[in-house]
């Protein structure tokens, strides 16, 4: 199948933007009343904010199901909710309304839930945040999750109850980096933490997974012999207590843009020493200027449909 593929380049930097914004954000507690978001002033002209308008949308197109752009710059129709508690899996931070995907990320959570349980101590796991229900760039939290196929799961178990809607909005997440940033922290880190990952990358339609590099580290030395998943396990700043789980595009939607293969290997070579340079690790304040937010323009063209679509 033909495939659209993206300089890795500008996805970086898109991601790098993602991560920073995400780490202040990601654990944020939030509300049993949302507040509505109130009405835009002139939601049609051309310098509107493409977040601000699809932030808006509560509900997903009345299309089929069909994947538009790159995973930092698109949008998705006839998008699919992931019910918020299932056998093996809790939605968390229900008031934020981004637990809508593509069909084949409801079936992956779905499948990871049920094989972690079955494989690991683990009730079944916590889902954080995907797409919005259009899609389209977020307010806050991530410069990726655009197009329906990127999940946030916790590296914390699922409790052996279901977590009532208060507790999901207040329930936080295990740190399982260090301080120093150099390591795991050993008293909550545990080999289950390892088969969950490695579940998660063992699957087919995994792209690839972000995790800390601490993490990364922790998983090259105690993978075993069954090395051949690590290579999709990407080391990425932040991302202490979560997974940020991407897919393929699906089969056979041309207008989806493919990232770039991961790169051969396991990755526990000198690539992963980068990330514990000191530089790395406390960089710098950065006195370069934030891109400007995307307009609905600088997205693809379906978007347009997609957001006006009943």
């Amino acid at each position: 199948m033909k495939r659209k593929v993206m300089k890795t380049r500008g996805f970086l930097l898109a991601l790098l933007f993602s991560v920073v914004a995400q780490a202040s954000f990601a654990q944020e507690r939030g509300t049993l009343s949302p507040e509505p978001l109130p009405p835009l002033a002139h939601p049609e002209a051309p310098s509107t904010p493409a977040k601000e308008l699809f932030a808006r949308k509560t509900r997903p197109s009345a299309m089929p199901p069909r994947t538009i752009g790159f995973y930092s710059r698109g949008c998705i129709a006839g998008a699919e909710p992931l019910p918020v508690t299932g056998p093996y899996w809790q939605v968390m931070r229900l008031s934020r309304n981004r637990y809508w995907g593509h069909p084949d990320l409801i079936a992956f959570i779905e499948r990871l839930g049920q094989r972690v349980a079955a494989t690991t101590r683990w009730p079944g796991i916590l889902v954080g945040d995907m797409s919005q229900p259009r899609g389209g760039p977020m307010l806050n939290g991530h410069a990726s999750h655009q197009i329906g196929l990127d999940a946030d799961i916790w590296l914390t178990p699922m409790p052996d109850h279901v977590i009532s809607n208060a507790g999901r909005e207040d329930m936080m997440a295990i740190n399982l980096v260090r301080p120093d940033r150099l390591d795991v922290r050993e008293e909550v880190f545990t080999q289950d933490h390892v088969s969950v990952i490695k579940a998660a990358a063992q699957d087919p339609d995994v792209q690839r997974i972000f995790v800390n590099a601490a993490i990364k580290k922790t998983l090259c030395r105690d993978a075993g012999g069954d090395r051949s998943w690590l290579t999709k396990v990407r080391p990425y700043y932040n991302h202490d207590y979560h997974m940020h789980v991407r897919l393929f595009c699906p089969r056979g939607e041309e207008a989806c843009a493919e990232q770039d293969s991961v790169p051969p290997g396991d990755g526990c070579d000198g690539s992963l020493a980068f990330w514990f340079k000191d530089s790395v690790l406390h960089p710098r304040p950065s006195k370069a200027r934030p891109n400007p937010p995307l307009t609905l323009a600088q997205l693809p063209s379906a978007c347009r449909q997609i957001l006006l679509a009943p």
